[in-house]
């Protein structure tokens, strides 16, 4: 009898500890991460804007403004499998175009799995990365997109008829856009965001497709390294000088330059090393850089034949009271006599380092009604 009590209870306590292994083993199970389903970049649903490259290996991001677009549906996250050149790469993750709400990421040297979303319920959504960073001459590569296993790609949004470009600097770039109001002025990555500088505000005020040819310290005649815009503005790596865009991929509606602003800067700085390469000892003279920025126009109107060029100065000190860097620009443009060719120069704001999140407002509402007033758009 003793016996059969021991067994009984041997049986009881051997249930429940079986009870327990099978609850834990069904808790771990329950925690696990869900099968995914990987996305390569070569998927034809993917949207890209910008300058990017598709390669046989990924999809390589250079410019500031660049994006890539994929509508997805019935998966709780979305991630993206990248590697960067460098550690200080930035971008917003937009989801269903609400710029207003989007993350900034920061992409860390080397290949990592970074999830850009998470929660999302089983509708559509548009997620959109989005590089806010400047075009600092360092590659991001993206190989594909990681998403649950049942998840469903859908079609890409048809893209936006209107075109625009932009050609600039660090005013274009979006320089100093986050810095905190109270804070000095910064060159400091995460202080960019392409995302709010004027050019991207203007083209989505217009539905118009955007791509941002700018980079941070860059000029027409002479910038704060050995590159200036007339080399770099035909690549598609601007790093690689044996790397050409095919213009015929994109033809704007609209091109927006905004240079000179570094040029005015350091043509006034001749123990400056860019000037010496540049320049020597001499000071290039006014003809030499009128001169040059017709060339410039010019080159582009070779690659853009139909194109309204709007050729703009500002807002920093360039267009204050007494710059001479407007009147270059409009003998620049009289001597082109180019009836597409047309300049606007910016308010001067008035005020210590770049523009901030107003000033670039108020930037595009200028230009806004600049295009507005002449009809560029019907």
């Amino acid at each position: 009898m003793l016996k059969f009590k021991r067994a009984i209870a041997m049986g009881v306590f051997l249930f429940g500890c079986f009870n327990l292994i099978e609850a834990a083993g069904q808790h771990n199970k329950a925690n696990q991460e869900k099968p995914s389903r990987f996305i390569s970049f070569k998927h034809p649903k993917i949207n890209v804007m910008g300058r990017v490259a598709i390669t046989d290996t990924c999809t390589e991001i250079y410019w500031n403004g660049s994006s890539i677009t994929l509508n997805v549906a019935r998966t709780k996250t979305v991630k993206a499998l990248i590697n960067d050149e460098r550690d200080e790469s930035y971008y917003y993750v937009i989801v269903d175009g609400q710029g207003d709400k989007a993350q900034k990421i920061k992409f860390d040297k080397g290949k990592k799995l970074y999830t850009l979303i998470s929660n999302l319920s089983d509708d559509k959504h548009k997620i959109e990365l989005f590089k806010i960073g400047n075009t600092d001459f360092s590659t991001t590569r993206l190989f594909g997109f990681d998403l649950d296993r049942d998840a469903k790609i859908l079609k890409p949004d048809k893209k936006p008829k209107r075109k625009i470009e932009f050609y600039g600097n660090s005013v274009t770039s979006g320089h100093g856009v986050d810095i905190p109001l109270d804070s000095a002025d910064s060159g400091k990555p995460q202080y960019f965001n392409n995302y709010k500088a004027y050019g991207a505000l203007t083209a989505r005020y217009f539905n118009a497709q955007y791509y941002c040819q700018s980079k941070s310290g860059i000029g027409l005649t002479v910038s704060w390294f050995p590159e200036v815009m007339p080399e770099i503005f035909n690549r598609l790596n601007p790093a690689d000088v044996n790397s050409k865009w095919d213009f015929t991929s994109y033809q704007p509606d609209i091109v927006v330059v905004n240079l000179f602003q570094n040029d005015s800067w350091i043509v006034n700085m001749p123990d400056e090393m860019q000037f010496k390469a540049r320049f020597g000892a001499i000071k290039p003279t006014e003809n030499f850089i009128i001169k040059s920025y017709a060339n410039f126009i010019s080159s582009i109107r070779s690659k853009y034949p139909k194109a309204q060029i709007i050729c703009t100065l500002g807002c920093m000190d360039i267009t204050k009271a007494g710059s001479k860097w407007p009147s270059y620009v409009e003998r620049a443009v009289a001597f082109l006599r180019d009836k597409k060719v047309s300049s606007y120069f910016f308010t001067y704001k008035n005020s210590n380092g770049h523009p901030k999140i107003k000033e670039q407002q108020m930037m595009a509402d200028e230009l806004i009604n600049f295009i507005e007033t002449n009809k560029y758009w019907k």
